[in-house]
């Protein structure tokens, strides 16, 4: 399905301006950096080839360091290795591809923010072939940001409707188990009994000890919701230093690190245990 199917386009567009995606610069869409913050190598140049990247919405690495991008533009998934040679590219499948995470097993969840979606990519990724895919969730509501947990392999999917008209700003971030019973869920109206200001989440990630963590742009914060048992449990994690945080996640050696787009940076927080 292309990028300019039937009543789509003009919405697709919105919410690409929406999405704050930075293309006419950039001449490569995916940046590899060492641990010194340094790019290392760079790829997936803007055109129409299979191996090109239009409009890239998330990312995520596997385990045995592959590449994943969603690609808005020919509402696809490409996967390259860790040097930026296409694998495989699984397109005809989803309407709007929009976030994507690895899970423990190596697999891949995708939400597609216009279906109402949640998918499993089982991948072979050195042989670059596609061995099933599942549809973990539907009649979910825009969903946008995914996330797992390393720790219960909780899946935290954020939803925000695609639709632009009033009432339609807010946010829900829901968390099902590993076996996809729904055991969690926070939207904007019950994080507003705890919070003067609204919060209007961008990201969601997962940290060690299993809380779930969003990045919230009204506030320009991270915030700790707390164990999807407990919900809802919120508190600041992060209030100063962000302009417009956008994406987040915690390393294997318990660093928080948070895109801020405003500032065209990624932001690199120390964990305290404390």
């Amino acid at each position: 399905m292309g990028a300019e199917a039937s009543g789509s386009g003009p919405a697709l567009r919105e919410l690409l301006r929406e999405a704050e995606i930075s293309l006419l610069e950039c001449k490569r869409r995916v940046k590899i950096f060492d641990s010194g913050g340094g790019c290392a190598h760079q790829f997936g140049e803007k055109g129409d080839a299979a191996q090109d990247i239009k409009y890239p919405l998330d990312v995520t690495v596997t385990n045995d360091c592959h590449v994943v991008v969603t690609d808005a533009g020919d509402r696809s998934i490409k996967v390259f290795d860790f040097f930026g040679q296409i694998k495989l590219v699984v397109g005809g499948q989803f309407s709007l591809p929009w976030g994507v995470e690895t899970t423990p097993q190596n697999g891949v969840v995708v939400t597609d923010a216009e279906a109402g979606s949640l998918h499993l990519l089982e991948v072979d990724f050195p042989e670059g072939v596609l061995r099933r895919t599942e549809r973990l969730q539907a009649r979910l509501c825009g969903p946008r940001g995914v996330a797992v947990s390393w720790l219960t392999g909780a899946i935290a999917v954020l939803e925000r409707p695609l639709a632009l008209g009033a009432g339609t700003c807010g946010t829900t971030v829901k968390v099902f188990s590993a076996t996809m019973q729904l055991i969690g869920r926070v939207d904007t109206f019950g994080l507003s009994l705890f919070f003067p200001s609204e919060i209007t989440a961008s990201a969601v990630t997962f940290d060690h000890q299993g809380n779930v963590i969003v990045a919230d742009t009204s506030s320009r914060a991270v915030l700790c919701l707390g164990k999807p048992e407990e919900f809802p449990g919120p508190k600041p994690v992060i209030t100063h230093g962000l302009s417009h945080p956008v994406a987040l996640t915690f390393t294997k050696e318990n660093s928080l690190l948070v895109l801020d787009s405003a500032a065209h940076s990624v932001k690199v927080y120390k964990v305290d245990r404390g």
